[in-house]
This record gives C-alpha cells, sequence and structure tokens, in this order.
C-alpha cells in the first residue's frame, strides 16, 4: 500500500557514517536528483544501529533474530506519512529513518539486515538494498515500477528469493479473494498519477496481474493457533474488508523471550504515533476495526 494511500485510509481502516548529504546520494545515482531532493534522512539513526550492531556481531545472526535486534532499535521512531513521495515527477528511492510509516519500517529493519549480512557498511549499500525490494524485479523506474501493494510485494520478493510466503504452512489458511483496484479507481489521492494520468492504466494493469493469483491468508479466528508457528522478523500484512484494498497495515512478529509472539509496528494511531511493540499475544494485537486476518512471509538469508 503507498504511503499516500496509508495517510488518506488511516482514518477509514485504523492503519494506521556522518552526515550523508543530498549530492552525496547524487554522487552514488548520478546527477539525476533534482538538487532540492534529500533521498536519504537520519544518518545519526544509521550510525547508532551500525555501530551496535557491528560490536554485537548481528551480522551473525539468523536474518529474523537480526531483524529484531534492529527493529527495536528503531523502537520510538514517530510515525511519519508520505517520506517516499519526494517528487510528483520523477520516482526516488528515499530512506528516512527520522520518520517511518508502517511500510517503511519493515522495509528499513529487513534491508538493514540484508545489507549488514552482505557486508554493506554504508548509507548508499542501505539503499541498494531497499530499491531491491521495493520495486518490481528489482528495478527502480517511474512511479509505476514501486509494489505499491503489499501482496504485490510478498509475491515480488518471494519471486527474488527475499521471503518465503509461509501461510500454507500455518494451520487455518483459507483462500484470499479480496480484490484490488483503489489506487487505479481512485487516481486523485496520489499527486504522482493526478501529474502523469497515463500511469493510471498502467497501475491498473498491475492490479489485474495481482488479482489472477491465488494467495493464502490466517482469518482472525485461526490466529491464535497459528501464532506459536511465527519467528522474530516474519512480515505481518493485516487483511482488510475495505473495497479495493489487499492489505490495511504492516508491522513484524517479535517473539520475547517467554515465547510470546508480538505485532511490532510503526503505529498511526492518535495514542501512539511512532513504532511500538505492541502488547501481544499477535493474535489479540491484530483483532480490531476491519480486519479480516494476516498474511505472513519469512526472511531468507541474502546471497552474498
Amino acid at each position: 500500500m503507498t504511503t499516500s494511500r496509508r495517510t488518506f485510509l488511516r482514518g477509514v481502516v485504523g492503519c494506521s557514517f556522518g552526515l550523508l548529504t543530498a549530492s552525496a546520494f547524487r554522487s552514488a545515482w548520478g546527477d539525476s536528483i533534482p538538487s532540492n531532493i534529500q533521498p536519504f534522512k537520519g544518518s545519526e539513526t544509521f550510525d547508532r544501529i551500525l555501530k551496535k550492531a557491528l560490536d554485537q556481531k548481528w551480522e551473525t545472526l539468523p536474518i529474523g533474530q537480526c531483524m529484531g535486534k534492529i527493529a527495536m532499535e528503531l523502537e520510538g521512531i514517530p510515525y511519519v506519512a508520505f517520506t517516499l513521495e519526494l517528487s510528483k515527477d520523477q520516482e526516488v528511492c528515499a530512506v528516512n529513518f527520522t520518520g517511518l510509516d508502517c511500510v517503511t519500517f519493515f522495509e528499513d529493519t529487513l534491508n538493514f539486515a540484508r545489507m549488514l549480512k552482505k557486508g554493506g557498511r554504508t548509507p548508499d549499500d542501505l539503499v541498494k538494498e531497499v530499491t531491491f525490494t521495493r520495486y518490481r524485479g528489482g528495478k527502480l523506474g517511474d512511479y509505476t515500477s514501486r509494489l505499491h501493494y503489499t501482496t504485490d510485494w510478498f509475491y515480488d520478493n518471494e519471486k527474488k528469493g527475499v521471503v518465503k510466503l509461509i501461510d500454507d504452512d500455518l494451520p487455518g489458511a483459507e483462500d484470499f479473494t479480496q480484490k484490488v483496484g483503489f489506487m487505479s479507481e481512485n487516481p486523485k489521492y496520489y499527486r504522482q498519477l493526478k501529474a502523469h494520468p497515463e500511469m493510471v492504466p498502467v497501475i491498473a494493469r498491475f492490479e489485474d496481474q495481482i488479482n489472477s493469483r491465488t494467495m493464502k491468508y490466517i482469518p482472525l479466528n485461526k490466529l491464535e493457533e497459528a501464532q506459536s508457528q511465527l519467528q522474530t522478523g516474519d512480515i505481518v500484512g493485516i487483511t482488510t474488508t475495505e473495497k479495493g484494498i489487499d492489505i490495511a497495515h504492516t508491522g513484524l512478529v517479535f517473539v520475547d523471550d517467554k515465547n510470546v509472539p508480538h505485532f511490532m509496528d510503526a503505529s498511526s494511531s492518535k495514542s501512539k504515533m511512532k513504532v511500538t511493540l505492541e502488547k501481544g499475544p499477535i493474535s489479540k494485537d491484530l483483532d480490531y476495526g476491519k480486519n479480516t486476518g494476516a498474511m505472513f512471509a519469512r526472511p531468507l538469508e541474502p546471497n552474498a
């Protein structure tokens, strides 16, 4: 789900080393980024997590455990929407540690872990990992190349070997029948689509592809039975009944030292508005509003 759509739906579905300058990123990406755009923010947070990760050798942990360590370092960072929408005319892969939404939280956590395990140590290394997972086939193009719908993100990143969808292996799995179409039906909520209406039919074609796939999910009333098989680092997509939407909210599983699985997210709830470890267990954490259940994707160890 896009940042702009998440913000629009917030009240509807409850979704709720050293300074890296913009010029440094233009050097890494070429001269195509306008001078007023800053693709990377939050160098202090990046440096702090990297130092702790290297000191404690997090790269030697299984990737899910590594993600759990990183996620806990992000706890308390404010919820901020629209951090990816830097230009209406050009798609720029942005990373912003000063504010996270529900998707950038799990994206940055996953890709920081992938970066560590592959020997990356710079913000540019992180952005390369984010680019690979954020865009269809791992290739940044225009706005339509971004994996806007979470089920499309799951599908594409399973094909790329980044994650494995595990719903088929969990008790209580059922066919997921919700259809997408919100973006093509509501281009007025997306400044890129308003500025470039020729992109709307492209988005619609991708929506048709998503709707042709067969996927599974775990209904809320079956989640209590399934939750004991979840692991720290599993990526969560919360399903909904909202028309045209597949996933209303996203986050991660965090299993505590008592083996209780919690939901961890960048919460847009007015009482939180920050990255939060929910009370647990996850079957209760997700039981609110129009949520119908969840999909789960397990991170895979990256190739060096």
